[in-house]
């Protein structure tokens, strides 16, 4: 079947879609380059000039003032960990899912379904009461949070795919003496590679510029993710440091950015298998 050519009116729609998603990133470049006092509501969407250039001051001023090292570790460490935990809990949940097929697993199944349509908003308060409680209040152990709120995307599109593996698989590979956990490793994993990465991209996109639930949940006295960090440039009587802020923003979106660019051919690719098998 031949792909079907664009016509210009298409492209042209594309293009100007195009445009206004990245002109809000432009613009923060383009701000993070300017002196402070250039970055004004009449200055705002104008382009640096020899007047207002200030090089890469305000990202060395965003780096030194944030303790940009320390929030990059812990934005890290919570983004590797939880999307990690999510991959790994979720994929095997689906697999359970599909080849049990019984009423609990169903349940189960729907129950991830749903969390996905559940507010933040109504759990915060109590998921944070919660936290302390479990001592869940650090960046090492506030991955299993995460795995609660990214389990719902994750089960959903583990389970669309396992559908379309067939059992026979499975079965040969037991027959030539592997164990059940050697099935998942071995045989499933690999051909779940594709929705992995999908899945992956998704849950890390999610999690690294998360920023209500560090806040929630975390000491702020003792961690702050970058997302958090961004939001300490403001001085007394409400003052704010456009110019680093505008910085921090850059940095906290540019690692992000190149994930996805090198990977966002996984994501259609694993989106589509997930959606149309079983």
């Amino acid at each position: 079947m031949e792909n079907k050519k664009k016509s210009p009116v298409e492209t042209i729609i594309l293009t100007i879609i195009c445009i206004l998603w990245m002109y809000p990133i432009v613009l923060i470049l383009l701000n993070s380059l300017k002196k402070e006092a250039a970055i004004t509501t009449s200055g705002v969407f104008s382009l640096p000039t020899s007047e207002t250039w200030n090089g890469l001051a305000n990202f060395v001023a965003s780096v030194t003032q944030m303790d940009f090292l320390k929030s990059f570790w812990y934005s890290l460490v919570i983004s590797v960990m939880s999307v990690a935990l999510i991959m790994l809990c979720c994929s095997m949940a689906a697999w359970y899912i599909v080849r049990v097929n019984g009423k609990l697993s169903k349940i189960f199944y729907y129950l991830c379904v749903f969390s996905m349509v559940v507010p933040f908003q109504m759990v915060m308060f109590t998921l944070a009461k919660t936290a302390d409680t479990l001592k869940l209040n650090n960046p090492y152990n506030i991955c299993i949070i995460y795995l609660g709120f990214g389990a719902g995307l994750a089960v959903f599109m583990f389970t669309g795919f396992v559908k379309g593996i067939p059992l026979e698989i499975e079965e040969a590979a037991l027959i030539d003496g592997c164990s059940p956990l050697q099935v998942f490793f071995k045989v499933l994993i690999p051909i779940l590679k594709p929705t992995i990465i999908s899945t992956a991209i998704l849950e890390l996109m999610w999690v690294w510029n998360d920023y209500l639930l560090p806040t929630l949940v975390l000491d702020i006295k003792k961690y702050k993710t970058i997302p958090m960090a961004v939001q300490y440039f403001r001085g007394s009587f409400g003052h704010v440091q456009m110019g680093p802020m505008m910085a921090s923003i850059m940095i906290d979106i540019i690692p992000i950015i190149i994930v996805y660019l090198v990977c966002q051919k996984y994501i259609i690719e694993g989106v589509v298998a997930g959606a149309v098998k079983g």
